[in-house]
């Protein structure tokens, strides 16, 4: 069963995603808070959000192997019912741990990563799965984590590029977006949902609900139009 995908997003009013523009310390209580409510399974970044949130930039040990190894999908021993999915076409994630905080680590990879690479993850106790050759196909990988591992409900938490991609291959059922009360301004920062210079058709959505947080933050929560 595909899980249900709800993209929970903090972004300014000018719809920019990049907290250091926002002045000193800007409190994202609002955003933990208001994600518990879903009560997921599990939430996704891209690449570049685990790397400077998590990974802090480390690089993978890698070491030589003996032989190729498949291109088969890999579940780890893992603890808990809840998980951390890393979105890492490449593999360039230096994992120093199987989670984050009690969230267990499943990285998506394309099927070009190296041998190195998934032996560094298998060493690690990372879980795995192949989304594509070259490319990600999110909707298969959206298929494996539902029949891999006990994911029901996900938390799309970006960046922009990977939220667009989610959306503009119809797998976003729900928006939970958080307006703080700061105009960014810079056209050069992030937006909660990009698609690149050739994007797909404009995505309509319907409202919810609208409810004011602390400090100034305004959550509302919306749900694609689907055609009748």
């Amino acid at each position: 069963m595909k899980p249900r995908v709800i993209c929970h997003m903090m972004s300014s009013l000018d719809g920019r995603t990049i907290l250091k523009r926002w002045g000193h310390a800007p409190n994202t209580q609002a955003y933990e808070a208001t994600a518990a409510t879903y009560e997921a399974d599990a939430w996704m970044c891209g690449r570049v959000t685990m790397e400077t949130d998590f990974t802090k930039g480390r690089a993978p040990d890698l070491q030589p192997v003996s032989a190729p190894l498949d291109r088969a999908d890999f579940v780890a021993d893992y603890t808990g019912g809840s998980f951390a999915i890393a979105v890492d076409a490449h593999g360039k994630l230096g994992w120093q741990s199987a989670y984050i905080d009690d969230d267990h680590i499943i990285a998506v990879l394309s099927e070009q990563v190296s041998d190195e690479y998934l032996a560094y993850l298998q060493r690690q106790g990372v879980s795995y799965l192949f989304g594509g050759r070259t490319e990600i196909d999110f909707a298969h990988v959206l298929d494996k984590l539902g029949a891999l591992f006990p994911i029901r409900t996900l938390l799309l938490e970006g960046g922009g590029h990977l939220n667009g991609s989610l959306l503009r291959a119809g797998l976003v059922d729900e928006l939970s977006l958080l307006l703080y009360p700061v105009v960014d301004g810079a056209a050069s920062s992030a937006a909660v949902f990009e698609q690149g210079d050739a994007p797909g058709p404009a995505t309509r959505f319907e409202l919810l609900s609208q409810e004011p947080r602390e400090h100034g933050v305004l959550w509302g929560r919306y749900r694609v139009a689907r055609p009748e």
